[in-house]
């Protein structure tokens, strides 16, 4: 196990902040871990359990993603594989893309994304401001159209492209594994007793239950993923339907739950209403899952439950569940 830093990060961590900050990309990680309470809500139900979410969009590319978009970026430059006449290319639903996006214009490479076109109009136009050469392949497809596109365009052009593939690159579940796990390990005093986080790449799953399991192997990893193939949780794969990603490894998980798409609509809105929180829809699955572990916990026993909220909902704001009527709390309580 490589020695850990005062920050938490082991010493020689790509994703490691330097003193004082020498960059942008310095201020990646450390996100801040907060108590989740649904306006008391919580408590009331589960009175024994403690809910924590770490707050992704406080990395300066707005989301979780920036910490595997750095981590594989470094390594291909330490290898040799990206070198400054190359453009980085991926497919991505969005938030990995916009990581790129900004990395990239901080270190001076181009970018070229497969995006599908059912991805937010907000996360359109990020990527487009950051000057990406964006590629729009068929929203009905997902993003597994953009990796099969992907994979072609650099089929074709090797010499031309650096392609990282985040479904396929160890890189992504190691940036997790390398700083997500010993940040949530250090805010909760190791206390964690739970971990949920929803499967896309499946990188920040398998990177921090690897990690906790180390710590303690009585951590429970809960993995999610959406009810159906058709579904409205960007950045979330229904497994048995779609191209699954080579660094899964279904193994580290104790339990899989499935979060329908309804639910995280509605729990992003109570977590605004209630929270003050504006999330993700992967965010209020994240939480809904979450509830969904609290419930098969024994009454008597405590828990400290960490999931983690990828990005806010600031690139979400063009969707029209924002303006549904308010709903019962997810905890049974009738709305205010």
């Amino acid at each position: 196990m490589s020695p850990v830093s005062t920050t938490g990060y082991p010493q020689e961590s790509p994703l490691a902040p330097a003193r004082p900050p020498a960059s942008l990309l310095d201020r990646i990680g450390n996100t801040p871990l907060l108590p989740i309470r649904l306006g008391g809500r919580l408590a009331i139900e589960f009175p024994r359990i403690q809910f924590y979410a770490k707050a992704e969009w406080f990395n300066p590319g707005g989301s979780v993603k920036d910490r595997p978009a750095l981590w594989m970026i470094r390594d291909g430059e330490s290898r040799g594989r990206l070198t400054p006449d190359k453009t980085i290319l991926d497919a991505t639903s969005g938030n990995t893309g916009i990581a790129y996006a900004m990395i990239g214009a901080t270190l001076g490479y181009r970018v070229k994304l497969c995006l599908p076109a059912s991805a937010s109009l907000e996360r359109k136009r990020i990527l487009r401001a950051y000057g990406v050469d964006l590629v729009i392949t068929p929203g009905e497809e997902g993003s597994d159209g953009a990796i099969r596109l992907a994979r072609e365009l650099y089929a074709a052009y090797p010499e031309k492209y650096f392609y990282p593939d985040q479904y396929s690159n160890p890189g992504n579940w190691r940036a997790h594994y390398e700083s997500t796990a010993p940040e949530i390990w250090q805010q909760t005093s190791g206390r964690v007793t739970h971990f949920v986080a929803g499967l896309g790449t499946s990188g920040t799953f398998c990177g921090v239950a690897r990690r906790l399991r180390e710590w303690n192997p009585a951590v429970e990893c809960v993995s999610l993923q959406p009810d159906a193939s058709f579904h409205g949780l960007e950045g979330w794969k229904h497994m048995p339907t779609a191209m699954v990603p080579s660094i899964y490894d279904p193994s580290l998980a104790d339990a899989n739950l499935h979060i329908r798409t309804e639910e995280a609509y509605a729990m992003v809105r109570q977590l605004a209403r209630l929270d003050g929180l504006l999330v993700s829809v992967s965010a209020g699955a994240a939480l809904a899952g979450s509830i969904a572990v609290a419930r098969r916990i024994p009454v008597e026993r405590s828990a400290v439950i960490v999931t983690v909220f990828a990005d806010s909902g600031d690139k979400y704001l063009s969707e029209r569940f924002w303006d549904e009527e308010p709903e019962a709390a997810a905890t049974g309580s009738p709305a205010q």
